[in-house]
């Protein structure tokens, strides 16, 4: 597909990155010479210097012709008038990103007045995100399949805990769970496991499964953890507005911490139920006062990488209990080494959106091929493991070649798995008797092998 972004920052460094390893031809804009140059150098795409209201610009980066415009400059207005002008330059399918929370209540008109395919909100999506990591803290990562009937959650294997030198053959018979382990990370390294697969301490390990099970399987192997009550934020930002919201209407007693006094003021006046306080939220003994070392939850949200790896190491070594931490970080640099520090569940707005725009781009893709109908339909995507594995969720229709096939009789590709099948409303740990059936969601785990369908995880 041909496909231009608008603004280089941090979204669409990783759009452009990930776009362009799957295959797309990718052009991008930005009034930045150093930004177009800085990606360009390092990823194959064509870059244009220029303003992207421009209708010049957008016809020089080959908008006219393009199968999808993507505009993620840091201005809200701008990214909409972008897809508006690019709308009347070509025929062109346009997503914008919309940040400001004056906006969120009205994505709906503006998807109709701009005639968008689509809209994106980093900070929305991180504080779901993170909302979710809260309200399952035995988790490290939750992501949610069949319109919220399936999860799968990652967390990591403790020392001496009873799943450490276990083989996954043995699994069910020592652990008494249905449970599938369908992904392990292990030194960066990511793995689809089969039975041979002996987990070790230190493994981040993916299952899947519904809310319940789940919680029983975390309680069988000693990973219990208590409902939050309470959260401490650091930060008042984007990404901490729309957090605040969802931890208010759980019932979860929060308090914010910003340095901007006309921030604070506008926090409070927005939410009276949560505790908004001025300060510098490196201050330790602010941090302190405020009750950090015995507080459930908290989430390091401030604008700078450095800053909230420190908070979170800092909240992880004093509370009395250990805190639930949430790290927000922005940029991708040094991430195998951010992954092995203590600091809880790391966030990356930007894989978030990078995720969210593939899975429409897989669709766009697949319904351009498949004009005469597919095997399945694409509903959702999940980059796991900094991108080095992804979880996609299908709908299987009448058409589809692997339905009514028992999966023992299935060549199914190295490195996919099928880790999940849900069925009226029942999840199906999958086993070599059981088969796919018309309306059934199903989950699949792949490293390093790109679906566009479900028939895609058979051999040729």
């Amino acid at each position: 597909m041909e496909i231009v972004i608008a603004g280089c920052g941090k979204v669409g460094y990783t759009l452009a990155q990930q776009l362009s390893s799957e295959g797309h031809s990718v052009t991008v804009i930005d009034q930045s010479y150093a930004k177009v140059s800085a990606l360009t150098d390092n990823v194959d795409v064509i870059g244009v210097v220029g303003n992207c209201v421009s209708h010049k610009t957008l016809s020089q980066a080959g908008v006219p012709e393009a199968d999808l415009l993507i505009a993620v400059t840091g201005n809200d207005e701008k990214n909409l008038l972008c897809c508006s002008i690019g709308k009347k330059t070509g025929h062109v399918r346009t997503i914008a990103r919309v940040r400001d929370p004056l906006y969120n209540s009205e994505m709906a008109f503006l998807r109709r007045t701009f005639e968008l395919s689509d809209i994106i909100n980093p900070e929305l999506e991180a504080a779901q995100e993170i909302s979710r990591i809260f309200q399952f803290p035995a988790a490290i990562g939750v992501d949610t399949f069949a319109k919220g009937g399936v999860d799968l959650l990652t967390f990591q294997v403790a020392a001496g805990s009873i799943l450490s030198g276990l083989h996954l053959k043995d699994f069910r018979r020592q652990i008494h769970s249905h449970i599938l382990v369908c992904m392990v990370s292990r030194d960066g390294e990511v793995t689809i496991p089969d039975g041979s697969f002996c987990l070790q301490a230190g493994d981040l390990v993916s299952i899947v499964a519904d809310r319940s099970s789940a919680a029983a399987f975390f309680e069988k192997i000693g990973v219990v953890r208590s409902r939050i009550r309470n959260v401490m934020i650091a930060g008042g930002g984007k990404i901490s507005y729309y957090l605040i919201k969802d931890l208010l209407s759980s019932n979860i007693s929060t308090t914010i911490i910003e340095n901007d006094p006309a921030r604070c003021d506008e926090l409070t006046e927005l939410f009276p139920e949560a505790t908004v306080i001025l300060g510098d939220a490196t201050d330790q003994n602010l941090l302190l006062e405020e009750g950090l070392s015995s507080t459930d939850g908290f989430a390091s949200l401030t604008g700078i990488d450095e800053e909230n790896i420190l908070l979170s190491l800092y909240a992880n070594r004093i509370s009395s209990d250990t805190a639930k931490t949430v790290t927000k970080i922005g940029r991708l640099s040094f991430q195998s080494l951010i992954d092995n520090l203590d600091i809880g569940s790391v966030i990356y707005p930007q894989d978030l959106v990078a995720s969210h725009i593939i899975r429409f781009v897989r669709s766009l893709d697949l319904s351009m091929r498949r004009k005469s109908g597919s095997a399945s339909s694409f509903e959702t995507l999940y980059k796991l493991a900094g991108g080095k594995a992804e979880a996609l969720e299908f709908r299987i229709t009448e058409k589809s070649p692997v339905a009514g096939i028992p999966l023992s009789q299935m060549k199914i590709k190295p490195n996919v798995m099928i880790g999940c099948i849900y069925r009226h409303g029942t999840i199906i740990t999958p086993s070599g008797s059981d088969h796919l059936e018309e309306g059934d969601s199903v989950i699949v785990v792949t490293t390093g092998v790109r679906i566009l369908d479900i028939s895609d995880i058979l051999e040729a």
